[in-house]
C-alpha cells in the first residue's frame, strides 16, 4: 500500500475504500477477520485516521464490515448487491436537502388540490408512527420516508414521485449523506413530528401556500440539525488529529501512550 497515486482531498476517503473493498475481495481479509486498526491503517496510505474512518463507515453502509464496540472493524462479507457505482456517489446531504425543498416545497403546494381523504388519513397513520417513542427507530424512520412519498404521490404526477424518491433515497445510498445523517442519529435528531403536523393541517385546509411554507420549514431545520452533525464531526476530527500528533511526539520522545 505504498507509492499510492495523487488523490482528490475531498475524495480521499473514497480512494481508501475503494483499496481496502478490493482486498477484501481478494481474499486479503476472509469473513469474521479484524481488519487493521484506524492508525495501521492510516500508516499504511498515508492518511489520517479521520479519513480511515469515513472509509471503512462506506464499507460498513455496503454491507462489507461490521464496527464492533471497542473491538474494530471485522468482515461480514466479500461480495455486497450494490454495484460499483455506490463508491462514485458523491452527493452531499446540504445538496439533497436543498433539492428536497425545491422540489417537496411545491409539491406540497400541489398537493393541497389533488389530495384525498384516504391519503390524509395515511398521512395521520404514518405520523402517529413517526411520534410513537416506543417503536424501534428504523421504523420511524421508514413511517417518515413513507409520509413525504405519500404526499408526493398525491399530487398524482408520476414524475414528482420519482424526484422526491430518488432525493429520499441519497441519504442511504450516497457515502457522504449516509456519514452525516447517520451522525445526526446518534446525536439523538429524530423525525420532527412538529413539523409534519404543520405540513398536514395546511393539507388538510387546502392551504397552498401554507403546506409549502411548512416543507420549506421543515426541511430548513433538516439542514439546522446537519450543520449540528458536521460541527460535532468537526470537532471530533480536530480531536483525532490532535491525537495523533500527541502520538508522533510521544513515540520521538519515547513517552509511553498511557502516560499522563
Amino acid at each position: 500500500m505504498t507509492d499510492q497515486p495523487k488523490v482528490e482531498p475531498e475524495r480521499l476517503y473514497m480512494h481508501v475504500a475503494r483499496r481496502l473493498e478490493q482486498s477484501i475481495r481478494l481474499g486479503h481479509y476472509p469473513v469474521n477477520s479484524r481488519l487493521p486498526s484506524e492508525r495501521e491503517i492510516a500508516d499504511s496510505f498515508g492518511v489520517s485516521r479521520p479519513t480511515v474512518r469515513e472509509a471503512t463507515i462506506v464499507l460498513e453502509v455496503r454491507g462489507l464490515i461490521e464496527m464492533r464496540h471497542k473491538a474494530g472493524a471485522y468482515v461480514v462479507a466479500t461480495e455486497c448487491e450494490a454495484d460499483a457505482s455506490y463508491l462514485t456517489d458523491n452527493v452531499g446531504p446540504f445538496e439533497v436537502t436543498e433539492a428536497r425543498r425545491l422540489f417537496e416545497g411545491e409539491a406540497a403546494a400541489l398537493a393541497t388540490a389533488t389530495i384525498d381523504r384516504n391519503e390524509l388519513a395515511e398521512l395521520e397513520s404514518l405520523l402517529s408512527k413517526m411520534a410513537d417513542n416506543d417503536l424501534d427507530q428504523t421504523i420511524r424512520e421508514r413511517a417518515d420516508r413513507a409520509f413525504h412519498l405519500t404526499l408526493a404521490g398525491s399530487t398524482r404526477n408520476e414524475a414528482i414521485v420519482s424526484v422526491v424518491r430518488t432525493l429520499w433515497d441519497k441519504r442511504y445510498s450516497s457515502p457522504l449523506c449516509s456519514y452525516l445523517f447517520s451522525l445526526a442519529r446518534q446525536l439523538g435528531i429524530q423525525p420532527a413530528v412538529e413539523d409534519h403536523r404543520r405540513i398536514l393541517d395546511a393539507l388538510r385546509a387546502r392551504n397552498a401556500d401554507g403546506a409549502r411554507a411548512a416543507m420549506r420549514d421543515h426541511l430548513k431545520r433538516v439542514t439546522e440539525s446537519l450543520y449540528l452533525a458536521t460541527e460535532h464531526d468537526a470537532r471530533e476530527r480536530t480531536r483525532l488529529k490532535m491525537d495523533e500528533r500527541r502520538h508522533v511526539f510521544a513515540r520521538r520522545a519515547g513517552v509511553s501512550e498511557l502516560a499522563g
